[in-house]
């Protein structure tokens, strides 16, 4: 199945669950999935119960139902992942980030949780949706494992700060200690049909570095960056959204092949280049993505 034609993922914010002015704040932004953060942003532990707390009462009071809401849940060590995924199985929530997602038995392991739990609250199986984060070298390495451990996996993000530690390497002003994981996490989630999410950019402040790094993971085939600050996400939904150029090119050469078909013509011609087979399924692509950013649109302004 192509997920990435079912999802609008350009950008996912990480909000603070515990934090209240945070959370309103996500509210009234226009980033397309919320991640209402309950692991590493949430301390001390006492404040995990405060941040559930908060994700159902402002879920259930419809303050979030123009986005997609994946809450950060706690990893499978931590003693929290039962509690985060009993009390946050509820409709609103369209499902979970996975952090530390070192293999594919990480994800198939919450992938069962989550059907117990389905069975028991009577939701059909597969309600609920994941999105593993990649942030060692393990994870790198097993991504395409990770891709295929659930069919509720939607996308796969990256977490580069954990992974760079993790590969006791540097993070260079160039990004090219991460660049062959980049390449390998798009490889892993674009063979699958999952979409690929680029790491958050630390320098917040920093919007021509922010840009040049889009430019750099839109070429890599990246369709969504995770995101810490919501000035970002103009220049986010820029790059992940087809512009009126690219709309009207893949329309024309949609037209072009259909009608080289209805005239028994083997091969379409735009100007004095041929229209392929790869070119006609990403101009589909592109004008499917168009749609899902017109319905967000629609849905917003409503």
């Amino acid at each position: 199945m192509e997920h990435s034609e079912k999802y609008l993922i350009r950008s996912l914010m990480f909000v603070p669950a515990h934090n209240e002015k945070l959370l309103n704040k996500a509210s009234t932004s226009d980033a397309d999935v919320l991640l209402l953060d309950i692991e590493d942003s949430v301390q001390p532990v006492a404040n995990k119960a405060v941040a559930r707390s908060n994700i159902k009462e402002y879920v259930s009071a419809g303050r979030f139902k123009d986005y997609l809401v994946f809450p950060r849940i706690n990893d499978r060590e931590s003693g929290q992942l039962l509690r985060d995924l009993t009390e946050l199985t509820i409709d609103g929530v369209a499902g979970f980030m996975c952090p530390k997602s070192c293999k594919g038995e990480d994800v198939y392991f919450i992938d069962k949780l989550l059907e117990t739990i389905e069975y028991e609250k009577g939701l059909p199986v597969g309600t609920f949706k994941l999105i593993p984060l990649i942030e060692t070298a393990a994870a790198v390495l097993n991504a395409q494992d990770i891709c295929t451990a659930s069919t509720r996996v939607i996308a796969i993000a990256f977490g580069c700060e954990d992974y760079i530690t993790d590969l006791q390497g540097i993070h260079d002003a160039d990004g090219q200690s991460i660049q062959t994981a980049r390449a390998m996490i798009a490889m892993a989630a674009r063979a699958n049909g999952v979409i690929p999410i680029d790491t958050v950019h630390i320098k917040v402040h920093d919007l021509v570095d922010l840009e040049k790094n889009l430019i750099y993971v839109k070429n890599l085939g990246y369709e969504g960056m995770l995101v810490l600050n919501p000035k970002e996400l103009p220049l986010v939904h820029r790059y992940f959204t087809p512009t009126e150029e690219e709309i009207q090119s893949a329309e024309t050469m949609l037209t072009l092949a259909k009608k080289a078909i209805e005239e028994g013509r083997g091969v379409a011609m735009i100007g004095t280049k041929f229209i392929g087979p790869p070119m006609v399924k990403a101009a589909a692509k592109t004008l499917a993505k168009a749609r899902l950013v017109q319905s967000r649109v629609k849905s917003r302004v409503e």
